[in-house]
């Protein structure tokens, strides 16, 4: 069973949550309750951190030290909306109006 001191409240529906890093090296926030319907198994490294996987077909089982949980975007009552995206290409800029930018002569 984990321990309780890296457990936080969600902003949106005041569950128990706690942050893992995903392979990927994402943040994701977890139930904090191992859930046996869950699709993720989680586990606590050397340095504390909490680091998850995804059960898949060629691992679906959990290994040593892993318990089940339940991804918290699954099981949010009230999520907070997701700002706007921007552009991730570097240099993409805003349209400005043609003759906004022209030199005077």
């Amino acid at each position: 069973m984990p321990s309780e001191h890296d457990v936080v409240l969600c902003d949106g529906c005041l569950a128990r949550i706690r942050w893992a890093i995903t392979v990927n090296g994402r943040r994701q926030a977890v139930n904090a309750d191992p859930d046996p319907k869950g699709n993720l198994a989680a586990r606590t490294d050397h340095t504390g951190t909490l680091k998850v996987r995804v059960l898949t077909a060629e691992r679906d089982r959990l290994e040593g030290g892993e318990w089940q949980a339940m991804p918290h975007a699954a099981t949010c009552t009230r999520p907070r909306p997701r700002p706007a995206r921007t552009s991730s290409r570097p240099g993409r800029r805003a349209a400005v109006p043609y003759g906004s930018w022209r030199w005077a002569r």
